[in-house]
């Protein structure tokens, strides 16, 4: 039997509150044992298939000649997950309920307070965050150049999903700035099961992922993202973008049937 989301949501933001602090090269937190381990096999066993994770916009930078993707995405709300099958839904259910939790954001707030503070002040304490987790799957060829983040949002996190270490090199790397257009690479996060990391996105978090090489099968993390929510504008903002998503994907998920379909229709005779 799964574990209620409450008692997740406990165990993700206990470890986010044991979780390690480094103010070099910008102030963030090391995550480790995330998830309760039974719900960390759970989530591996019950991951999902290729076709259920839809292309990321400005998906031009991510594309590959055979027409799919390097990086693809599944967010993780119900409107999403409802659409996996029956078996897979459960775990990402809990999994998505606890990531979006009061617990789990509060928690973050405290210990990211040093890097939230400085971009927004005493405020930071109450400011609006609208968590967006998202299932992330990256292939050989995926890249991402060193940058800080979009300012739209207010914290970064990224947990883990491997199966075992053999992969801690394609972990990401954390830049110093150095200079106009000059950074130096200060550390990396090794790609651990049911490890992460998390920053409050300011001007200097950079950071990047070298390309991933042939001996990479799948790269999958899950991103959580809080966006700033503190005004009319930034509400609606995020609210529009969930709905669009979700008629895109809608769209995207009827088009797979189709084809589904198309395949497995008996061919006439004449």
């Amino acid at each position: 039997m799964q574990p209620e989301f409450a008692t997740v949501a406990a165990h993700v933001s206990a470890a986010i509150e044991a979780s390690a602090v480094y103010t070099e090269p910008f102030h963030h937190v090391q995550l480790t044992a995330v998830f309760p381990p039974p719900v960390y096999v759970a989530m591996l066993e019950q991951m999902p298939e290729p076709k259920d994770y839809r292309l990321l916009s400005g998906r031009g930078k991510y594309a590959l000649t055979d027409g799919g993707a390097t990086r693809t995405k599944l967010d993780l709300f119900p409107e999403f997950i409802g659409h996996l099958p029956r078996p897979k839904r459960p775990v990402w259910r809990i999994v998505a309920r606890a990531l979006c939790s009061t617990e789990v954001r509060e928690a973050l707030r405290r210990r990211l307070a040093p890097g939230l503070e400085r971009r927004f002040g005493a405020r930071y304490r109450s400011i609006g965050l609208y968590p967006l987790p998202t299932l992330m799957r990256d292939v050989p060829g995926y890249k991402i150049g060193i940058h800080p983040d979009t300012h739209t949002k207010a914290i970064t996190v990224q947990i883990y999903l491997p199966r075992d270490r053999s992969l801690e090199h394609v972990g990401t790397v954390f830049h110093k700035a150095r200079g106009r257009g000059r950074f130096e690479r200060a550390l990396q996060m090794p790609f651990a099961p049911n490890s992460g990391y998390a920053f409050a996105v300011g001007a200097e978090t950079y950071h990047s992922v070298d390309r991933l090489g042939p001996e990479v099968g799948t790269r999958d993390s899950i991103l959580l993202f809080y966006f700033l929510d503190d005004s009319a504008l930034d509400r609606t903002k995020n609210r529009v973008k969930r709905f669009a998503n979700l008629v895109r994907n809608e769209v995207r998920h009827l088009a797979v049937q189709r084809a589904c379909a198309s395949r497995t229709a008996p061919s006439s005779s004449t």
